[in-house]
């Protein structure tokens, strides 16, 4: 913990917090994240976390964290926390259940997918607020000109395609959004593929 020099006798000093009153974001009554950071409660030091309630299917948006490390617990149903390493190169697939922990380090691109109807995750970061930079935004934000000379992409084809991302996910896909019974398939089936790895010190799905 970082060294504090609050005053803890002033009766600004917060001890307490019910994060229902602070709204991160609402996709629908199944899938919201409710946030507590140090604007929350003043006595955190360098910790603060994200209450995730996700239905299957949903995923907390391709993000990073660039000032914390992110520890994802999972309290009911399940999950898939996936994320790139950049030093192997390789993306990573880390299947929790109730009681189990995946962990991202600061900086790295991950998402989050639920397996289960009711899941209810905690996210726990090193930091007093943990700053977001949102895949959305990336893909929105970016010039198509500048993704079709970096990677020899059709111009026109990249507009198209990332048209639909008006703002930033957060949890998608959006409200709006159609998806096909065959692509509903695909994602049942790669969650089912995960949940028959072994994780971390061998504990089996």
């Amino acid at each position: 913990m970082s060294v504090s020099y609050m005053d803890y006798t002033s009766p600004k000093t917060q001890f307490s917090y019910d994060l229902k009153n602070n709204l991160f974001y609402r996709k629908d009554d199944q899938n919201a994240i409710f946030a507590l950071s140090i604007d929350q409660l003043n006595t955190l030091g360098n910790t603060s976390l994200l209450d995730i309630y996700l239905s299957t299917g949903n995923i907390i948006e391709p993000h990073t964290h660039q000032n914390a490390t992110e520890l994802v617990y999972c309290i009911s149903g399940a999950a898939v926390v996936s994320l790139i390493n950049p030093f192997s190169k390789k993306l990573n697939h880390f299947p929790i259940r109730p009681g189990q922990v995946a962990n991202v380090p600061q900086g790295w691109w991950h998402y989050e997918i639920a397996s289960e109807d009711d899941t209810h995750l905690l996210a726990i970061f090193d930091a007093p607020i943990p700053e977001f930079i949102a895949g959305s935004d990336l893909l929105r934000l970016t010039p198509a000109s500048v993704f079709a000379r970096t990677y020899c992409l059709n111009e026109e084809k990249v507009k198209e395609t990332f048209a639909p991302i008006q703002t930033t996910v957060v949890i998608g896909p959006p409200k709006d959004c159609v998806i096909r019974d065959e692509e509903k398939a695909v994602i049942h089936q790669v969650e089912r593929s995960y949940h028959k790895q072994v994780i971390g010190n061998g504990w089996k799905m």
